[in-house]
């Protein structure tokens, strides 16, 4: 029997990958001041051991006002650098996983309560809450706190912080960055043309409301390691009349892979309360398999693909390269495992697991 596509390995430019199975970035909401907890270790250290081939630390926010929530994860200061440390250490005793990180400005979607709190926007002058930007004083909702519209130096300096937040993770010895550009954040509130109507050089047409995005991602591009990848999560529709849709976000892809981007992760929507998301299995599939017949660099699948046979089926049929998985992999955390055991192929574990390997999965399990 040929080996599973879900267990062939895979190279993301000099990154080589034993599997196409990828643990996305998954807010915590669990930090201090920017600053990583013990909870990120127990977290991380556990997705270590998953037997996933990249694990992708949560939306790092590269300022403090760029931040989704006070709990968020920065990198942005020495402090929250040391921190990061600290658990990447702890975490890289236990497990040779490779590491990369999002790096993020969450623009007017900052502020933010805990979800688990309520959510919702956090008005400036109350605990825990400030001021917002955005390419345009366009509030997400219409009952929330406009975002002050952010102008030329404003533009460098969130750039900078993109950079020097790409060096910080270049010390730690991080082994992939991937830039946010989905979800309803800055580099995405730039790409749509329902929360960017500027009329300078950075908005109105596509090339325009691309431009910003593609300066942090060549800004970024340019200070990580050249032999480390740089990686973009879109959404490829706001899913709503006259936002970003896909033809948009396909001369975003080709543009991005003309630069050196090493890889696309498609993901869709977050940039309006109004879109229409026909949320089902595999429900952004087609939208990533559009991005793989424009680009020739590994696109990564993600959205409700909860089984083995699911994701196998993705890459079977060519319409993406890599799987990531989030919600799935937190309520199970030993989906490589299960997928293996499914799809008949084996799966490297620690020495300490292997005699928890069922007699009747003999060859499920390898070494360490």
């Amino acid at each position: 029997m040929p080996k599973p596509l879900l267990f062939q390995p895979i190279r993301v430019a000099r990154l080589d990958l034993p599997n196409r199975i990828v643990i996305a970035p998954m807010c915590q909401y669990s930090a201090v001041d920017g600053c990583m907890t013990d909870w990120h270790l127990v977290h991380l250290g556990g997705l270590a051991l998953s037997g996933a081939a990249l694990l992708t630390i949560e939306a790092t926010a590269v300022l403090p006002e760029g931040r989704i929530s006070y709990a968020d994860v920065g990198l942005y200061s020495d402090e929250a650098e040391s921190a990061m440390r600290r658990v990447l250490e702890s975490v890289r005793h236990v497990s040779d996983i490779p590491m990369g990180i999002q790096l993020s400005h969450a623009g007017r979607k900052a502020s933010q309560e805990k979800p688990w709190l309520g959510g919702g926007q956090i008005a400036p002058a109350a605990d825990h809450g400030w001021q917002t930007v955005a390419p345009s004083a366009i509030p997400f909702k219409a009952d929330e706190n406009a975002p002050i519209a952010l102008h030329r130096d404003d533009l460098a300096a969130i750039r900078d912080a993109f950079v020097a937040s790409a060096l910080r993770a270049a010390r730690l010895g991080l082994d992939l960055i991937q830039l946010h550009g989905a979800h309803g954040y800055l580099l995405h509130q730039f790409l749509s043309p329902l929360s960017n109507q500027r009329d300078d050089d950075y908005g109105g047409n596509l090339e325009n409301r691309m431009r910003f995005p593609l300066e942090v991602f060549d800004a970024v591009r340019a200070a990580f390691p050249a032999d480390r990848p740089v990686s973009v999560r879109i959404s490829a529709t706001d899913w709503v009349d006259g936002g970003l849709d896909l033809e948009q976000s396909l001369a975003f892809a080709t543009a991005l892979e003309a630069r050196g981007c090493a890889a696309i992760h498609v993901s869709s929507g977050g940039l309006h309360p109004d879109q229409a998301i026909p949320v089902g299995p595999s429900y952004q599939v087609p939208l990533a398999s559009a991005v793989k017949q424009a680009v020739d660099i590994p696109v990564v699948a993600v959205g409700l693909i909860t089984s083995p046979e699911q994701a196998e089926g993705i890459l079977a049929t060519g319409q993406a390269d890599m799987i990531a998985l989030a919600r799935a992999i937190t309520f199970d955390p030993r989906w490589p495992w299960h997928a293996a055991a499914a799809l008949g192929a084996s799966i490297r574990v620690p020495g300490q697991y292997l005699r928890s390997e069922p007699r009747t999965l003999q060859s499920l399990f390898r070494a360490d």
